[in-house]
């Protein structure tokens, strides 16, 4: 005799709404896997399986290279987040984190043409995502890490690039990075100066606040200082990481301890990559002429009208709101460019040529409210795309 017990039924969230277009947009997901070889009868399945696929298999088997032209992986980027630093959501684990990362995969696919499937890994634990990623990496052409939270984001990027002969890319790090410095150039090159004119204040030390401020010192800022929420990061604090001391070695020429509100006086140039905030009367005190790129979200450090009061230049990363500074911008168009060329690693010469051509794309454009290309805007996938293809030959790590 058998028995059936009633499964409980699935508790749906009080935020689901179905007369929410978001909702109904996300509904099975962004994505899904296209079929691009015909199976219509007996001979194609003989061609895309067995026995055709064998011959395949063997060539590849001897020359392990030839997975880049016969299967998808030339084309493949793996999306891997552990879920720890969702946006602006923090740490809400890796199931959560899903459909973020299928957007992810969405903006790859429709701005640079690149596949990509997203990885959401069940731990936070630093070596297993190092090695579960290693063992995974054979499938992929690239891998794009997403959303892990600093600063064990720095070391999982580094071992994975150590252990890896393919691009290994943190996107909150280096995306963000390479757009900020585009936008930068052009906020520089339309109020009259040069980057090594300009003295900046960086609000924010965790991934995205150190690698802004390594590219913008990579090219050529005259002076930059890194805030954190104890205040001004500088040599003589005992309370560094090793990430941050070796910010501390390279920055702040100036010298300021303190808060970030006192270090604004007289600055050119404010990032905010940060949750805190900055009151107007530290704003008022900048330099004329002043750039302000108040970029958290959805609450930016500035508000930017009040910004507006007072620089002559201001972006933030909200989309309701001129010179968005989004990441779309950079990350597809990077890993186009690096997996046309079967490039071992990104450079810190492909970034810097990166941020270039993207600033370039609306050199002859720029006014105080587009300093950055849209998103939409269909040169800029192809820009950065040719400008990282050529800079991985000339640093010699092109394979094609």
């Amino acid at each position: 005799m058998s028995s059936s017990v009633a499964s409980a039924p699935v508790a749906v969230s009080p935020r689901v709404s179905d007369d929410d277009p978001v909702f109904t947009l996300h509904r099975g997901g962004k994505i899904a896997l296209e079929v691009t070889s015909p199976l219509e009868n007996a001979d194609d399945l003989s061609m895309a399986y067995t026995p055709g696929v064998a011959r395949v298999c063997l060539a590849i088997e001897e020359t392990p290279a030839l997975a880049e032209d016969y299967t998808w992986r030339g084309n493949l980027v793996a999306v891997v987040t552990d879920g720890t630093a969702v946006l602006g959501l923090g740490d809400i684990g890796p199931a959560a984190s899903l459909p973020v990362m299928e957007g992810k995969a969405a903006l790859f696919k429709h701005f640079a043409g690149v596949d990509s499937v997203p990885i959401a890994l069940n731990t936070k634990d630093v070596d297993e995502i190092v090695n579960t990623v290693a063992a995974i990496a054979p499938s992929f052409g690239g891998i794009n890490l997403e959303d892990i939270s600093a600063p064990r984001c720095f070391e999982v990027e580094r071992r994975l690039q150590e252990r890896l002969d393919i691009p290994v890319f943190h996107d909150d790090q280096h995306g963000t990075a390479i757009v900020a410095l585009a936008a930068l150039e052009n906020a520089a090159r339309l109020t009259g100066r040069r980057l090594e004119d300009l003295r900046a204040v960086v609000s924010g030390a965790g991934a995205s606040g150190i690698a802004v401020t390594k590219i913008i010192l990579a090219a050529g800022i005259g002076d930059i200082a890194v805030g954190d929420r104890k205040g001004m990061i500088h040599s003589g604090r005992t309370d560094l990481t090793p990430v941050k001391a070796e910010i501390a070695a390279l920055t702040n020429k100036a010298g300021l301890s303190g808060s970030i509100e006192a270090a604004l006086a007289g600055a050119d140039v404010f990032i905010g990559l940060s949750s805190g905030t900055v009151s107007e009367e530290a704003v008022a005190t900048m330099a004329p002429n002043s750039i302000i790129f108040a970029m958290a979200n959805p609450d930016p450090e500035v508000h930017p009208e009040v910004a507006r009061r007072h620089a002559a230049i201001v972006a933030t990363g909200r989309s309701d709101f001129p010179n968005q500074i989004n990441n779309v911008l950079a990350f597809p168009g990077v890993f186009r460019g690096a997996l046309d060329v079967r490039a071992s690693r990104v450079t810190e010469g492909m970034k810097l040529a990166a941020a270039k051509a993207l600033a370039d794309v609306i050199a002859d454009e720029l006014a105080p409210d587009h300093i950055i290309p849209s998103p939409f805007d269909r040169r800029v996938a192809p820009a950065v795309a040719a400008a990282v293809a050529a800079a991985a030959k000339a640093d010699g790590v092109a394979r094609r």
